[in-house]
Formats: C-alpha cells, sequence, structure tokens
C-alpha cells in the first residue's frame, strides 16, 4: 500500500482565493490530493469564512493537472438533495476524469438549520438519511434513469 498525503484546504479560516492558491502550491509541492469542506455558516463569526465547495473544486480543477479533488465533507441529506451532489460530482468527474472523490457526512447543527430552517433530528435519522443519500447518489451516477422512492428522498426517472 502506497502512502499518499493530501493538503486540506482550511474553508473556515482562509478566503476561497487564498485557498485556490493553497491548492495549487500543494500541487506543485507534490501533495496527492487537497480536499475542502462544504459549509453554509463559518466556523468563526468574524475573519471565518465559507466558500461553496462544488464552485471552489471546479476552479481548483482548472488551476492544476494532476491532484485529486474532492470534499472532506460534504453533507448531502439537508441543503442539498442527494441528486444535485451527485449531480455537481459528475460534472467535476467529466471535467476532471479520475481526479475527483465525494467523502460525505451526516451534518452538524451549526451549518445545516440556519439555511433551511429544518428541525435538527437525532442521529439515528441522520445517518438513515445519509445511507439513503449514498444509495441514490450510486444509482444516479449508474447512467440509467433512476426513480427512486426512498424515505426521505424521491426521483422520478432522474439520469
Amino acid at each position: 500500500m502506497a502512502l499518499s498525503f493530501g493538503y486540506k484546504a482550511s474553508a473556515e479560516q482562509f478566503g476561497p482565493r487564498e485557498l485556490l492558491d493553497f491548492g495549487i502550491l500543494a500541487e506543485e509541492l507534490g501533495f496527492d490530493s487537497v480536499v475542502v469542506s462544504d459549509h453554509f455558516t463559518p466556523w468563526r463569526h468574524h475573519g471565518g469564512h465559507a466558500p461553496y465547495s462544488f464552485a471552489w473544486l471546479g476552479a481548483l480543477g482548472a488551476k492544476t493537472s494532476r491532484v485529486r479533488l474532492g470534499t472532506s465533507v460534504v453533507t448531502p441529506t439537508f441543503r442539498y438533495h442527494p441528486a444535485i451532489v451527485a449531480q455537481a460530482m459528475a460534472t467535476l468527474g467529466v471535467l476532471f476524469p479520475r481526479r475527483v472523490f465525494l467523502g460525505v457526512g451526516t451534518g452538524e447543527a451549526m451549518n445545516e438549520v440556519p439555511p433551511t430552517g429544518m428541525p435538527w433530528p437525532g442521529f439515528g435519522e441522520r445517518i438513515g438519511r445519509l445511507r439513503e443519500a449514498i444509495a441514490l447518489m450510486r444509482e444516479l451516477w449508474s447512467g440509467e434513469f433512476v426513480t427512486f422512492d426512498g424515505r426521505y428522498y424521491k426521483t422520478v426517472g432522474a439520469t
């Protein structure tokens, strides 16, 4: 097994332009991957940042040629319907073949509740939503038309 090294673009500390420069530098220095988190609300109210991860990954991909690009964590369950996350990652995959990967998580109340106003569910529901979201995204990436009727998410003839 080969050891690889990745750079975590700390979106909570630095703005998106500065992080882009750091990501480019990470490739130049030989890092194998660059990941970014996806939060709506910065961890710090003053001086914090929360760039839109999919747009940022597209910018980094256009400025680099080798480094793998991914999310350290995105929550495909509340702010985003899993079909939208699948579309975003598929688009990045077409633009940057064999260079993208998706890291997912169950979310954190500070980042998911403010923009949606949804009540924050317990861990059991959050993990159930995440499992279902992963199943749906995998089906959507199959290239087939997908009608999905889950407990939390639905699609009709999506592709």
